[in-house]
C-alpha cells in the first residue's frame, strides 16, 4: 500500500491550494480519506468522548445493510423466476430477462446462484444510477462550497435503491436520488444541517409523482395481466387474495421494494447497530410500542368495510418497509431526535402516526415513509421542550 500513498502524496500539490486542480480538491480528498485516515491531527488540547467519527458510523450503517442487500439479490431474483415460471416474460422489465439468458442463468426458484445473480441484475443498476446522480450533486455542491465530499452519501447512495421497486424505471432513479439530495439535504446545508432523511425524501417525490411505479401493489406485472400483490396491498384491498403466511412474511419471500421485504434481515442490522451504539434502541423501541398501542387500539374499534382495522400488532411488524424504515430511517442521527426523553417520544410519534396513515387512508397502506419525514419535522421541537426544561431543572438547582 506504500506506492498508493506515495502516489497520493505526490498528486496532491495539484489540488491544494494555488494547484493546478485547486477546485477539484473534494474530490481527491474524497478518495484520500477513503482508503486512509485523514492526515490532519489535532494541535491543541482536546476532549475526545470515543473513537466514533463520522466515517466510521457511516460503514458501520452500511454493514448493518449488508443482511438486507444480500436478501434483496436473492428475493428479487426468486420473485422474477416466479414471475417468468408463470407469465415468460415480466413486461417492462424484459431486457433483465434478455440480460439473464444471456449469461445463461435460469429462471428456477429453486437455483439459489441464479436467483442471487438475477436480483443483481435488477439492483446493480439502481445502485449504480443512484450514486452516479446523487454522487454528482454532491461532488457539484462540495465543489461550490469548497467543502469535502462527506461519507453521508455512502449510507443514502446504499438505502435508497433498497426502498425501490425492482422495475423501477433508472431515470425514475435518477430524478429521486437528485431530488433527495438537493431538497432534502444541500439546501440547507449538508450533512449535519437537513432535518428531512434524503433518501426518504427522495422516495416519497418518486411516490407523489409516479405513484405507479413506486408504490408496489404490483411488484411484478406482466402485459396478460399476471401479477403478483404485496401483502400489504392485499389488505388494503379485500378484492385480493392473502397468499402468503405471517413466517414468510418475517423472513421476507414475498413481492416489495427490493430491500425491505425480510424484518429477520432488519433484525440483523438492528443488532449491529444496537451493539456498536451507532443505531438508537430508544427509537426502535419507542416506534414499536407506539404501532402495537395504536394497533391494538383500532383492532378493539374493528370495521366490516376496513381490514386493515383488523390487523394485529404482529403483522404490522412484518408487512411493507416498518422494520426497514424503524431500523434504518427512523434512527438517523442528523434528521432524528437527539435528547433522550425525545427519542422515545420521536419514536412512538412514528409508530401511531404508521398505523394511522395505514388505517384511515387504505389508498396508501404504506405509512412508515411519511411517518418518518413527519417526525423529522417536529424532532427539533421535541428536543428543544426536553432542553429548555433540562436548562430549567439546573439554573434551580443552582439557585
Amino acid at each position: 500500500m506504500k506506492p498508493l500513498r506515495d502516489l497520493l502524496d505526490k498528486q496532491a500539490e495539484h489540488f491544494e491550494e494555488g494547484g493546478k486542480l485547486e477546485k477539484l480538491y473534494p474530490f481527491y480528498e474524497a478518495g484520500d480519506t477513503f482508503l486512509y485516515t485523514p492526515g490532519e491531527v489535532t494541535q491543541a488540547d482536546a476532549h475526545v468522548r470515543d473513537g466514533m467519527d463520522l466515517k466510521r458510523m457511516m460503514i458501520t450503517v452500511v454493514l448493518s445493510l449488508q443482511p438486507c442487500i444480500l436478501f434483496a439479490l436473492y428475493n428479487t431474483g426468486l420473485q422474477a423466476s416466479l414471475a417468468y415460471q408463470n407469465i415468460g416474460a415480466i413486461g417492462t422489465g424484459d431486457w433483465h430477462v434478455w440480460l439473464a439468458q444471456v449469461l445463461g442463468l435460469s429462471f428456477l426458484p429453486s437455483d439459489v446462484l441464479s436467483c442471487l445473480a438475477i436480483g443483481a441484475i435488477y439492483f446493480v443498476p439502481v445502485q449504480l444510477v443512484t450514486v452516479a446522480a446523487g454522487g454528482l450533486c454532491e461532488a457539484i455542491f462540495a465543489v461550490i462550497r469548497k467543502h469535502e465530499i462527506n461519507e453521508g452519501f455512502l449510507v443514502t447512495s446504499t438505502l435508497f435503491p433498497l426502498t425501490m421497486p425492482p422495475l423501477i424505471p433508472l431515470w425514475q432513479v435518477a430524478i429521486g436520488i437528485i431530488f433527495g439530495v438537493v431538497i432534502g439535504k444541500e439546501i440547507f446545508g449538508g450533512v449535519g444541517m437537513n432535518f428531512l432523511n434524503p433518501a426518504l425524501t427522495g422516495r416519497a417525490f418518486l411516490y407523489f409523482a409516479y405513484p405507479a411505479q413506486i408504490s408496489g401493489d404490483a411488484v411484478w406485472i406482466a402485459v396478460d395481466g399476471y401479477s403478483q400483490a404485496t401483502p400489504l396491498a392485499a389488505y388494503a384491498d379485500t378484492h385480493i387474495q392473502m397468499d402468503y403466511t405471517w413466517w414468510e412474511s418475517f423472513i421476507g419471500l414475498i413481492p416489495g421494494s427490493m430491500g425491505e421485504t425480510s424484518t429477520l434481515c432488519c433484525l440483523l442490522g438492528a443488532g449491529i447497530l444496537i451493539l456498536t451504539r451507532v443505531g438508537s434502541w430508544q427509537i426502535m423501541a419507542g416506534v414499536t410500542i407506539g404501532m402495537i398501542v395504536s394497533a391494538l387500539f383500532f383492532n378493539w374499534i374493528g370495521s366490516t368495510t376496513n381490514p386493515l382495522l383488523n390487523v394485529s400488532p404482529a403483522w404490522h411488524f412484518v408487512i411493507g418497509g416498518f422494520a426497514f424504515g424503524t431500523v434504518f430511517m427512523a434512527t438517523d442521527p442528523v434528521s432524528a431526535a437527539m435528547t433522550r426523553q425525545g427519542k422515545w417520544i420521536y419514536g412512538i410519534l412514528i409508530g401511531v402516526m404508521t398505523v394511522l396513515i395505514r388505517v384511515t387512508n387504505p389508498a396508501y397502506p404504506e405509512g412508515i415513509m411519511l411517518a418518518i419525514l413527519f417526525a423529522n419535522v417536529f424532532a427539533p421541537i421535541i428536543d428543544r421542550v426536553f432542553i429548555d426544561r433540562n436548562i430549567k431543572r439546573r439554573l434551580a438547582r443552582a439557585e
